[in-house]
């Protein structure tokens, strides 16, 4: 191989799909060796239809295979290519792959393959990681007078509609998300090559994948620095627990302050009794300020479906839990007055004791779409705040501290009220959530 010298050299292309090298032979004249998409490089070549067609053959059958193929060729002497070969090599997916995109599925999030293989190769990938074999090639949908800044409807129908996409350029790729986002969809894509740079920008959520190139990382809002694809997975999870989580404290928060705005004035206009002393006022804040950080560390449902905020939905539902609670209230403090021989600071500590009780226990019902004892359990550190919580404004009614002191049958009773009143909660919570 000593008579073989180098002369020039051309990396990969990813719009030509392939790399030259210009070589020189002692004693001869130098010459061109083309290697690349095989497509591409029996296109280049010059040859009888017989060969053509079994070359092709060739590649499709690796292909069935799930092998990729190269193609090589070296110029002749009428300055045209000679086909010298066809190369296969196995180039598996990641081992994670079939796992991760099976996953993501269940989450009821489509995934598409995007490559810039053959179709015959990226059908039969497609088909081994559970995506489907409807694949299009880039050049049967972008035609060269479809501009990808504004594609037509007809052609976005036929990319949603496909499983996959193969001999992609970067501008393909580029036109393929976007495409989804004109039709509202949010859109993430993974890539590592300079060639995914542009889509990846694109993407609402751009991920390059560990090794990629810096092209890509710069282009990229996401760079993920393990190997493998599982923490898109765990990513997932993660954002729709936290979504969850913020609804869940929106729930709490709405409610609670129905409770107590509504609750107060409407005491005061109707009944004449001021239900809660500033003091209490101030202790019941503090109180609740506890179990609402827990609220962070809770253990959220991950929902199946994905997430879009709905205000609607949400003040539907805190409004009638809030409404609930002051029906609960003004129930309590009816019967203790007209049944009970409390004086009127006892029944503001006893008001001021249910509220505490029944607020905390609303974060069990308001965290859970169906009914609070049911999977996934709260975590410890949420009931830790709740109860511990309790536990202070029990001994401050008790004994006494800023409020009157009452009894512990009465606080008993309160309890039991509350745990009752838990109950109903949670049946309008569920009723009004399927609404």
């Amino acid at each position: 191989m000593d008579e073989y010298t180098q002369i020039d050299f051309k990396p990969f292309d990813p719009v030509h799909k392939k790399t030259e090298a210009l070589i020189q032979v002692e004693g001869g004249q130098p010459f061109s060796v083309i290697k690349g998409a095989p497509k591409v490089i029996i296109d280049l070549c010059q040859m009888d239809a017989a060969v053509k067609q079994r070359a092709t053959k060739a590649v499709d059958r690796y292909a069935k295979k799930g092998l990729r193929t190269l193609g090589v060729a070296k110029t002749n002497d009428q300055g045209g290519y000679d086909l010298l070969g066809i190369i296969s090599f196995f180039d598996p997916p990641r081992i994670d792959s079939k796992k991760v995109i099976g996953d993501i599925k269940s989450y009821h999030i489509d995934v598409k393959m995007v490559t810039g293989d053959d179709l015959a190769i990226g059908t039969q990938i497609s088909k081994d990681l559970g995506l489907g074999a409807n694949l299009r090639t880039a050049d049967s949908i972008f035609k060269p007078s479809v501009d990808i800044h504004s594609i037509p409807e007809g052609i976005e129908k036929k990319i949603t509609e496909s499983d996959g996409f193969a001999r992609v350029f970067p501008e393909h790729k580029y036109g393929i998300v976007k495409a989804f986002q004109d039709i509202d969809a949010i859109v993430a894509m993974t890539g590592d090559g300079v060639n995914d740079a542009p889509a990846l920008k694109q993407a609402n959520v751009g991920i390059a994948v560990s090794g990629a190139t810096d092209a890509a990382r710069a282009a990229a809002d996401l760079i993920l620095t393990a190997s493998g694809l599982s923490v898109i997975t765990t990513a997932i999870e993660e954002s729709r627990q936290i979504f969850q989580r913020m609804v869940n404290y929106v729930n709490y928060r709405v409610a609670m302050t129905i409770n107590i705005m509504l609750f107060v004035s409407l005491s005061i206009l109707f009944t004449n009794i001021t239900p809660l002393t500033a003091i209490m006022i101030i202790m019941l804040a503090l109180l609740d300020d506890i179990p609402i950080m827990a609220i962070a560390y809770d253990n959220a449902a991950i929902s199946p479906e994905p997430l879009r905020w709905n205000l609607k939905n949400v003040l539907r539902i805190a409004s009638v839990l809030g409404l609930v609670l002051v029906l609960e209230n003004f129930l309590l403090m009816a019967v203790v007055k007209h049944y009970t021989d409390q004086s009127l600071n006892q029944i503001q500590t006893i008001m001021f004791l249910l509220m505490v009780i029944a607020g905390h226990l609303l974060l069990f019902v308001s965290r859970q779409k169906s009914w609070f004892w049911l999977r996934p359990w709260p975590s410890k550190e949420l009931c830790l705040a709740i109860f511990s919580t309790q536990i202070v404004a029990i001994l401050i009614c008790r004994y006494g501290w800023f409020v009157t002191a009452i009894s512990w049958k009465m606080i008993l009773l309160v309890w039991i009220y509350a745990l009752i009143w838990m109950f109903i909660l949670n049946m309008f919570g569920i009723r009004f959530q399927r609404l």
